[in-house]
């Protein structure tokens, strides 16, 4: 029966729909789904979930935030790890987020396949112990079908779920799914590892018989066949059990806080709301491939070239945006691969000079309304790229360049899969230019071994993936332990309080007779976050002082003191006396406001480009991680140690403020990705600084006393570390890094003595008047002058050294001239052969030049024997003996082996009782010769 549709339909901007009788003579709505934009399609999922309660997340950097697991932020549930593993509890449990991420592990399908990237957004939409399945479904079922929506028809979505997950088939049944549409697999069941784990449900969109040319139907969803037919638009996972290695499934233990993870990829989306063939064709991707045709003047047909470099410039221009820099090592080392082979298929589109740069702009123009800071580091992007491009292209030169001079030294051999994969790793070289190339000069190429090769790094790559996308097991005990801890650490330092929780190895207890963790209702204890450290002190409790090793948080946001506990008990109910460390905690509280001024100093000197890329605050010093383009100079060093110093100097009062997060990033207030912030922030102003945080402070710069910074190194990938140190502690950390320098310094001196005493042996009087200098100076230029001091000492030793070894040789071979009796005369020219016992080697070599030095026409052969060591040294001038054949002849005769050059050679022999007939052999060989 054809359902009869009411003539009256109504039109709401590009939606379309009407009513339509069914078979049963009910009406029902019937959808034309949207148009939409790629904005307005993460706009409305990112407003939708947050009408259901949920916080928006901004998206995170595409370079971790302390997380040394991860290459890149892979997933929108990456930067949101410690809240899925109980480390840490959100401010609300509900989040929704479009998350920018970065993938490599599949980058030779990009171009080829209508749906792989490198760079892609996923939309998610998480539950931590909040809401589960039956919420989850129904607000997927309500985002893709309802007019007000996205407005899919119902019949053309299709959902896959674990088999044994009976409860996601019949909630979707009960939504309105048809049971057909529903298709139970074995792979639909999240597992990476130990911890949080769980089943799947993923939801397709049916393209139509039009993808589908052998009409196979959801054969192709059942098989796992890849098609462009039903395309995978959104997953969700039930992360409700706990994985542990040697447990089958049926055993896993339930989660105590049972969690949402949905991931939806933007481009998708697009692609099926957009209705073009692939992702390339939509508002994401079709202004790059656009600027590509017009740059070319080549149409666009699908051509993989055209998808690879859209692709890729969106991936670099992102990255670079956020901090990440082109390296060999690393972070940096995957984008510069990435950049190359946009290089290489620019290459192949005719483009033989730097173009991506010019693409930055156009990545910007789309991207900016969302991602704003694309827009503002536009022409920083622009200039790296461009100088890459033009430094790569020289690169591909040299590649053809080694190809070919391997080639030709090797002309009847195969290029091996050694040589193949270099090039391809070190030079970007694709190996179907290595074939391209050794086919001219008929060679072959090693393409099995290549491949296996290849492959190797791929599956390396994808056990580093799956290594990141692990996640920590929950602890159940410290989870459910919700009361409410007062933290007084900012006024008091000590206090009287109650026990309220103990924890030992993880178990809540009553009594504690071990090592283990205190809760108090109340406490002046900081917990280690932010990157500083917890508070220690002292536990009293009946007149018993216990130590407090270290303070932490627990998930819940309490403060946990780490007690040790050697004799007696403690017990929940106690009263006790918590003192904090006084000194340790100024020594903290210095090293964090130092921390801000020196945070303020790196992008005063090297650009507001600069982030905090991790750090660590200590009570003998501090460490900061930040991103840069290059390794900073020492004079930015010491300008930026400059003005932390003046900043301490001139005695700014530390203010300590609340407001709301909006209005303190409208102040212009610097937040940590990474680090949670409430409705309600503490904002620490300090000069020019002006920073969120949660730490302790002192009250004016001056309490920081000084300020100097002790090393700075590269970590690799863009992100460099500084080390500092404030307050009492600069000496003794001065001491500590300058130990080893001062150490090979006094290595070095007693060195110069020695050679003094050595000349005074040989009857030559040498000076050395090297003074040390013991002064410190609390600063970075300390550090540099005392490198200065070693390289001058280095060098003044080395120089002494050369002139003693002058004097020694000019000395040792002082009476050459008694040789020259002993040469003898042909007819073609002359010749000496002669012993001579322990002399140094290097005297040996200046006795052969001087005596040579008297002759146009003579071939000189010295056998030097030292104990058990013979050492053969010829030269030869104007004439055609080869010294290196010589040395060999006499060095294998004498049991060993050698040779060298015509003019110049030396060798070593074994058998000294062979030396004599050795010689005996040269001196014939000379003569048959000459």
């Amino acid at each position: 029966m054809v359902p009869r549709i009411n003539r009256s339909y109504v039109i709401m901007g590009t939606f379309y729909f009407g009513k339509m009788l069914n078979n049963n003579n009910k009406y029902e709505v019937y959808i034309h789904m949207k148009k939409m934009t790629s904005n307005e399609i993460r706009t409305m999922w990112l407003n939708f979930f947050k009408s259901k309660g949920h916080e928006i997340i901004p998206s995170a950097s595409l370079i971790p935030h302390n997380d040394p697991t991860l290459l890149w932020i892979n997933a929108g549930v990456a930067p949101l790890k410690k809240f899925f593993d109980g480390r840490e509890k959100p401010n609300n449990p509900r989040m929704v987020n479009a998350q920018k991420s970065l993938r490599t592990n599949d980058i030779e399908n990009v171009g080829v396949t209508p749906r792989h990237h490198t760079f892609f957004e996923m939309l998610g939409n998480f539950s931590i112990g909040d809401y589960f399945r039956n919420e989850a479904l129904e607000w997927a079922y309500e985002l893709l079908t309802s007019p007000e929506f996205f407005g899919f028809d119902i019949n053309k979505l299709y959902m896959t779920y674990y088999p044994t997950d009976h409860e996601t088939r019949e909630k979707w049944i009960s939504l309105g799914i048809p049971a057909d549409h529903l298709i139970p697999l074995s792979g639909n069941f999240w597992e990476i590892g130990e911890g949080p784990c769980g089943p799947c449900t993923e939801i397709f969109y049916d393209r139509g018989e039009k993808y589908d040319p052998e009409n196979k139907g959801i054969e192709l969803i059942k098989e796992d066949i890849e098609n462009d037919r039903y395309l995978e638009i959104w997953n969700i996972v039930f992360s409700q059990f706990n994985a542990k290695e040697g447990l089958t499934r049926e055993q896993y233990q339930e989660l105590p806080s049972k969690n949402i993870d949905t991931g939806a990829g933007l481009e998708r989306l697009a692609c099926v709301i957009q209705d073009v063939p692939t992702n390339y064709e939509t508002d994401l991707f079709f202004p790059l491939i656009k600027f590509i045709e017009e740059y070319t003047k080549i149409p666009y047909e699908g051509q993989s070239a055209f998808k690879v470099i859209a692709d890729h410039i969106r991936s670099v221009t992102f990255a670079i945006s956020d901090g990440a820099v082109l390296s060999n090592e690393g972070r940096g080392y995957v984008l510069r691969r990435i950049l190359r082979r946009a290089v290489r298929f620019g290459k192949k589109l005719g483009i033989n000079e730097p173009f991506l740069y010019k693409m930055v702009q156009v990545v910007a123009d789309m991207m900016h309304s969302f991602y704003p800071n694309v827009l503002e580091q536009a022409p920083l992007v622009e200039r790296i790229i461009k100088q890459e491009e033009e430094k790569f292209l020289q690169t591909l030169d040299s590649g053809e360049k080694r190809l070919i001079e391997l080639i030709e030294e090797h002309p009847n051999r195969m290029i091996t899969s050694d040589v193949a994969f270099l090039l391809y790793d070190t030079f970007g070289f694709p190996l179907e230019l290595t074939k391209e190339v050794a086919s001219e000069y008929n060679v072959e190429v090693d393409e099995e071994g290549f491949k296996e090769k290849l492959e190797l790094q791929r599956e390396r790559a994808r056990q580093a993936q799956k290594s990141e996308q692990s996640m920590n097991l929950q602890n159940q005990n410290y989870l459910d332990f919700k009361d409410t801890v007062n933290f007084k650490g900012y006024e008091e330092l000590r206090l009287q309080t109650k026990i309220i929780g103990l924890f030992d190895n993880g178990e809540r207890v009553d009594t504690l007779t071990n090592n283990g963790l205190v809760v108090t209702e109340q406490t002046p204890f900081y917990g280690e976050s932010g990157g500083q450290i917890g508070d220690t002190g002292l536990l009293i409790v009946n007149n018993h002082e216990y130590k407090i090793i270290d303070t932490v948080k627990l998930p819940n946001e309490q403060n946990a003191h780490l007690v040790g506990i050697n004799d007696g008990s403690i017990s929940v109910g106690d009263q006790v006396e918590l003192v904090v460390d006084v000194l340790r905690r100024k020594r903290i509280m210095a090293n964090h406001s130092a921390t801000h001024l020196l945070n303020d100093a790196l992008r005063k000197v090297l650009g507001n480009h600069v982030h905090q890329q991790g750090s660590l605050v200590a009570d003998t010093y501090l460490r900061f991680d930040f991103n840069h383009y290059q390794s900073p100079t020492t004079e930015e060093i010491i300008k930026i140690e400059q003005i932390v110093k003046e900043a301490i100097g001139n005695g700014h009062q530390v203010e300590v403020s609340r407001s709301s997060l909006e209005e303190a990033k409208a102040k212009g207030a610097q937040a940590l990705f990474g680090e949670k912030y409430g409705e309600e922030v503490r904002v620490i102003a300090m000069g020019d600084s002006l920073e969120l945080c949660g730490g302790t402070h002192v009250a004016n710069t001056k309490d920081i006393m000084d300020f100097a910074i002790t090393n700075v190194e590269a970590k690799g990938s863009g992100i460099f570390r500084i080390e500092a140190a404030t307050y009492d502690q600069i000496p003794g950390q001065l001491k500590k890094v300058t130990n080893n320098l001062n150490k090979e310094m006094e290595s070095l001196i007693t060195k110069g003595h020695n050679i003094i005493k050595d000349g005074q042996n040989i009857g030559v009087n040498l000076t050395f008047d090297y003074q040390a200098k013991d002064s410190v100076e609390p600063s970075y230029s300390y550090i540099i002058k005392k490198h200065e001091d070693y390289e001058n000492l280095k060098q003044i030793v080395k120089d002494l050294e050369k002139t003693y070894d002058q004097a020694y040789r000019n000395q040792g071979s002082g009476d050459y001239a008694k040789y020259l009796e002993l040469v003898k005369t042909l007819p073609q020219g002359k010749y000496l052969v002669a012993k001579v016992e322990d002399l140094d080697v290097t005297i040996v070599k200046d006795l052969v030049d001087k005596i040579a030095a008297h002759y146009d026409n003579i071939v000189v052969v010295f056998a030097s024997v030292a104990g058990e060591r013979i050492t053969f040294v010829a030269k030869a001038r104007g004439n055609k003996i080869h010294c290196g054949n010589l040395v060999k002849k006499a060095a294998q005769f004498t049991g060993g082996n050698g040779g060298g050059r015509p003019d110049f050679a030396q060798a070593g022999g074994r058998d000294v009782s062979k030396v004599d007939s050795a010689l005996l052999l040269i001196e014939k060989e000379i003569e048959e010769q000459l």
